[in-house]
């Protein structure tokens, strides 16, 4: 039998609300990818419309388990990484890759620092900065319009987007360094949302559009970048790999506003991943 296929998730950990780590590590296990969990901090709930929640920083815990990792020679498939609290963090994360990354192996950066047109609270225009040479280092980079403005350092475009500013835009994003670029957030009219592609070595571009669903649902971002990876280590193109991803986002949107799901308690998509896995060609 093929050995598991693994991923190193570097993520926050919220105890409730699903997000992040609570997102990554179920749905990368569930595509049969072992995946070992690196958390930058411990939160009671995530910060998406709750108040009084607890916050663990453990920047200090970042370097000591990789070396603990280093010296065991583990080795990954795959290095994720979500939200970053810090600049110290930011440091920590690209000395992580300088020790892990390999010619092989694939690193996916999911730029997590703003959304709808703002910088999250917590976060300085210097902040976007360091997250722009994190991302110079990736092979993939997943950011959002508000996170893709920032980081080529252009204004904010809400939208609706013509295929030529999504084109130019993931090309420029593409420029900083990765070779692969998917841009979320996606929409031309009303009625759809999803995402594009762009593979630098192809030329490829491509749209993965769903019907949208009216609301904004915490913790999506993480379930799309996760599912994302899961179906790229399934050895998916990478725009395949974003349908897949899509789908299964809007899926586990759709359920949860059919169920009446507090937004804030994040989508549900564990009754997604049937469905999930036999995209992926493993049911």
């Amino acid at each position: 039998m093929q050995r598991l296929k693994r991923v190193a998730a570097i993520h926050d950990i919220s105890g409730f609300g699903k997000c992040s780590l609570t997102v990554a590590l179920p749905i990368i296990s569930a595509a049969g990818i072992e995946t070992t969990v690196l958390p930058t901090a411990v939160l009671s709930t995530h910060t998406g419309g709750f108040t009084g929640f607890t916050y663990r920083d453990l920047t200090e815990d970042i370097q000591p388990i990789s070396d603990h990792w280093k010296s065991l020679d583990i080795r990954f498939d795959s290095i994720y990484t979500g939200f970053l609290g810090s600049f110290e963090q930011l440091d920590l994360v690209t000395k992580f890759f300088e020790t892990f990354k390999t010619d092989d192996n694939i690193v996916l950066v999911d730029p997590v620092m703003a959304d709808n047109g703002e910088l999250y609270k917590i976060f300085s225009l210097e902040f976007a900065l360091g997250m722009r040479k994190l991302c110079e280092k990736a092979d993939i980079i997943v950011p959002n319009f508000t996170e893709a403005a920032l980081l080529i350092g252009e204004p904010y475009n809400p939208g609706p987007y013509t295929e030529q500013y999504v084109e130019d835009m993931l090309k420029k994003l593409s420029d900083l360094g990765p070779k692969k670029v998917v841009l979320t957030g996606v929409f031309f009219n009303d009625t759809e949302l999803g995402a594009a592609t762009y593979d630098a070595v192809t030329g490829e571009i491509a749209y993965s559009l769903e019907k949208r669903i009216p609301g904004y649902y915490h913790g999506t971002g993480d379930v799309f970048g996760s599912a994302l990876l899961a179906a790229i280590l399934n050895d998916f193109p990478l725009s395949e790999a974003a349908s897949i991803a899509v789908h299964f986002t809007a899926s586990a949107i759709q359920k949860t506003a059919q169920a009446g799901t507090d937004i804030r308690f994040g989508v549900n998509f564990e009754q997604s991943i049937p469905e999930f896995l036999k995209n992926l060609k493993l049911l």
